[in-house]
């Protein structure tokens, strides 16, 4: 049963005060789970000002005739720029003049209003980070890694972009070297990236040894990778937090998840798709270390464990992030996001366990405490919904408004002026 949360609530809302927005008699998600009641929402510049059970005068007011209010979702594992089509600085400047603005436009539509950028160019994406931080661009926050870091020869540098060796040097940082990740990682500290991304193996097991093959429909004879030794991973991890950032590694077997989670990482990226999880003291290390778990179903849900294995650590109470792995070429942004969430809860989630997922589980594991959360002194990021999304996941496809640093951003509602 929903249950007023203390925390978040601010019943005693009185005075003369008028906000800048209120959107009035909606039901609350907020961010951790369902408050009992209608309330108002007031929204004073980019920040929430009040949740209150009162009702509140706003500069402009929206009725939200009994609909959802919920923070805006954050989708914190995406490739924005296209690996297939960006291959010189000529396909780099049409892909950013004329495909880039809609792609970002399209997160908004569908209500993401945070992604996390893991493995895009440094320069590219650091660049469109501030223009949509100016204004100078249209889109969903953006938090970015730069360039993913990989062994030499590694996935995705002899994978991915194995044909296309102009986007492998700026999409990838390959090391082979304790001093070359330790240097790479401070050299995006100083670009003031908002993480770090590392990438500890390719995308399906292997048989043991230094070297084993990457095996995916487009290369169906494989491609021999070299994993990141377990010095290099614990140097970039290490680096990573001298100076402050979250370091989160791509694993997708149990042997690497273990030896990424005992470097000292803070998030499995994938976690354990290619083998059932049969370790259960992985599970309890993933709990002590208060790893979290981004499972990127829209992407491995062809792995059959994947599921199972997201039921198995959501059920033992491993930290969950919904990030979906989106890049160009599949799907549709922002759609696959949506598509993210119903696999999640296909895998044995309860919606609201997958609400929160991609609202305040997000914001923990970017570090953006500021989001996340339907409540005071929050960043007003907030999605008005027609119909109740814990009781039904699609329910987030039934999307009213999106409201963005406490702006409209996209609105099928009238605003009361």
């Amino acid at each position: 049963m929903p249950q007023e949360s203390g925390t978040t609530v601010n019943a005693g809302a009185r005075g003369p005060a008028i906000h800048d927005l209120v959107i009035r008699r909606a039901h609350v998600f907020d961010g951790h789970q369902a408050l009992a009641g209608l309330y108002d929402i007031a929204i004073d510049g980019e920040e929430i000002a009040s949740v209150s059970a009162e009702p509140l005068r706003g500069r402009r007011e929206v009725d939200a005739a009994e609909g959802w209010v919920m923070p805006g979702l954050i989708d914190t594992h995406i490739h924005l720029y296209d690996v297939h089509a960006v291959s010189g600085p000529d396909s780099m400047r049409a892909f950013e003049e004329h495909e880039l603005p809609g792609k970002l436009g399209l997160f908004l539509d569908h209500g993401i209003t945070t992604v996390k950028s893991v493995g895009d160019p440094t320069d590219g994406i650091l660049d469109t980070r501030s223009k949509i931080a100016a204004g100078a661009l249209r889109g969903p926050r953006l938090l970015a890694t730069g360039c993913g870091i990989t062994g030499r020869d590694g996935h995705p540098a002899v994978t991915v972009f194995g044909d296309n060796p102009w986007a492998r040097e700026r999409f990838t940082g390959e090391v082979d070297s304790v001093r070359q990740i330790r240097d790479l990682v401070h050299h995006l500290a100083d670009r003031e990236v908002d993480a770090i991304k590392l990438l500890s193996e390719g995308a399906c097991a292997h048989s043991g040894g230094p070297g084993y093959l990457w095996r995916n429909p487009v290369f169906p004879d494989g491609v021999e990778l070299i994993r990141l030794p377990v010095e290099l991973l614990r140097a970039g991890i290490e680096a990573g937090h001298e100076r402050g950032l979250r370091v989160t590694v791509h694993t997708t077997q149990q042997a690497a998840a273990r030896e990424a989670i005992e470097a000292g990482a803070d998030g499995l990226e994938h976690g354990v798709t290619v083998e059932p999880l049969t370790d259960h003291s992985l599970i309890d290390l993933m709990l002590e270390r208060g790893i979290t778990y981004t499972p990127t179903l829209w992407i491995d849900d062809a792995h059959p464990d994947a599921r199972g294995n997201l039921k198995k650590v959501a059920e033992a109470g491993v930290h969950i992030a919904l990030g979906s792995d989106t890049f160009s070429g599949r799907g549709l942004f922002g759609a696959n996001t949506l598509e993210e969430a119903e696999l999640m809860v296909a895998a044995g989630m309860t919606p609201a366990q997958v609400l929160a997922a991609g609202t305040s589980g997000a914001s923990r594991q970017c570090v953006r405490p500021d989001l996340g959360a339907v409540a005071p002194g929050k960043r007003a990021d907030l999605l008005v919904l027609n119909s109740d999304p814990t009781a039904d996941i699609g329910s987030v496809r039934d999307l009213g408004m999106v409201i963005l640093n406490g702006e409209l951003t996209v609105g099928k509602r009238d605003l009361d002026l």
